[in-house]
């Protein structure tokens, strides 16, 4: 099994459910504070691979929904500058497998990445459960 640092905004509900089924597939979690986190530029780009620079955004961050920010129209040097400014504007988990890196939580990339016990059995692991009440999910 894996080891696995897995940089989270802490109380975040999804977060917490995604550690828990990589612990139940026998993954040892190293959890650290995506918020605080000392965070360098060309770090945080090896987590987005070749992701779309639209894809490394938290969609739920009040920055996006209150229409301050446009994901679709960044640039990968701009999106970097804002996500170090910000990190509430990360999409997570960023998680990290000795050289592997990987931005977000798509069950299926994960079980095929590092191996997952019960894959499928909680469908989406990345929207924010409370869309009723975005604050608990995207201010610190």
């Amino acid at each position: 099994m894996a080891t696995v640092t897995f940089y989270e905004k802490p109380g975040c509900v999804n977060n917490t459910r995604q550690k828990k089924l990589l612990a139940a597939a026998g993954h040892q979690v190293i959890a650290k504070n995506l918020l605080t986190e000392n965070w360098q530029a060309e770090r945080l780009r090896g987590f987005f691979g070749a992701m779309e620079v639209s894809d490394w955004f938290n969609y739920s961050a009040p920055a996006i929904k209150h229409g301050e920010i446009d994901p679709e129209t960044q640039t990968e040097q701009e999106a970097l500058v804002l996500m170090l400014e910000n990190p509430l504007l990360i999409r997570r988990p960023l998680m990290q497998v000795g050289d592997s890196f990987v931005a977000g939580f798509d069950q299926q990339a994960v079980d095929n990445w590092i191996g997952l016990s019960e894959p499928g059995t909680i469908s989406d692991m990345e929207s924010c459960p409370k869309t009723h009440d975005p604050v608990s999910c995207s201010h610190e």
